[in-house]
């Protein structure tokens, strides 16, 4: 048998693990009868290691590790495997497969839950409002976002951030502005609210965007079906 475990960072704010937990609930209603479980990095618990050594006590044979994580910067390349590594020196016994990230290559359900939890249309540019990290390939991969987000839509999307970048909220803001853009909607790439999310939406707020913004990501349904897709990446699952 095939376990999931989601594994998220985590958040000392509890709405963060509350929508954590609805995406858990949401990922096993594309599959009943598939366990799937939830673990956090830090802050909250479970840890992952804790659910790894459940599923095994449980007679499952393998388990699929999500990372609810849209880049693959210091925790997706460094925490998780070490968090794997240690749980395997334990005495772990299970066959543990790891996908990429939710963020990796922009895919089309990543892009189509962007979409459709902006607001009505009625804007002509777009902050893409993300966590920050001082990881350039992590970066990378939120530009190669909001250049598909606005390609999509047909307007300028530019990210702003919460931490690790001078391109706060109100900077993309400005940037947009410079560019002719009135009316800036706020995409949310986030999957879960928490304190650096309402410090990026406070910051483009503040320069003036649209309210009301996006919900971060795990409220919508194509993040459920992304997590089912990357699992099927693997052939491990038979996903419909």
């Amino acid at each position: 048998m095939t376990a999931v475990l989601l594994v998220a960072h985590g958040s000392s704010d509890p709405r963060a693990a509350a929508a954590t937990r609805a995406l858990t609930r949401a990922v096993a209603a594309q599959r009943p009868g598939l366990d799937v479980r939830c673990a956090f990095l830090d802050h909250a618990g479970p840890r992952p290691g804790e659910q790894l050594f459940a599923f095994a006590a449980l007679g499952h044979r393998r388990a699929m590790v999500v990372p609810l994580l849209l880049t693959n910067a210091f925790h997706g390349r460094f925490d998780l495997p070490g968090v794997l590594r240690q749980a395997r020196a334990e005495g772990l016994d299970l066959d543990v497969t790891t996908t990429a990230v939710l963020g990796a290559g922009a895919p089309a359900l990543l892009l189509s839950a962007l979409r459709r939890l902006l607001p009505p249309a009625g804007y002509d540019g777009i902050v893409l409002a993300a966590a920050g990290t001082r990881d350039d390939l992590a970066r990378h991969s939120v530009d190669t976002a909001a250049a598909a987000l606005g390609a999509a839509l047909g307007v300028p999307c530019t990210p702003g951030y919460a931490s690790a970048s001078p391109i706060t909220g109100a900077a993309a803001v400005a940037t947009l502005r410079a560019r002719g853009c009135r009316r800036i909607a706020v995409s949310s790439y986030f999957l879960a609210p928490g304190k650096l999310h309402d410090i990026v939406i406070d910051s483009a707020v503040r320069a003036g965007a649209l309210r009301p913004v996006a919900e971060p990501l795990c409220a919508h349904v194509d993040i459920a079906r992304l997590v089912m897709a990357r699992i099927g990446e693997f052939g491990l699952l038979r996903v419909a």
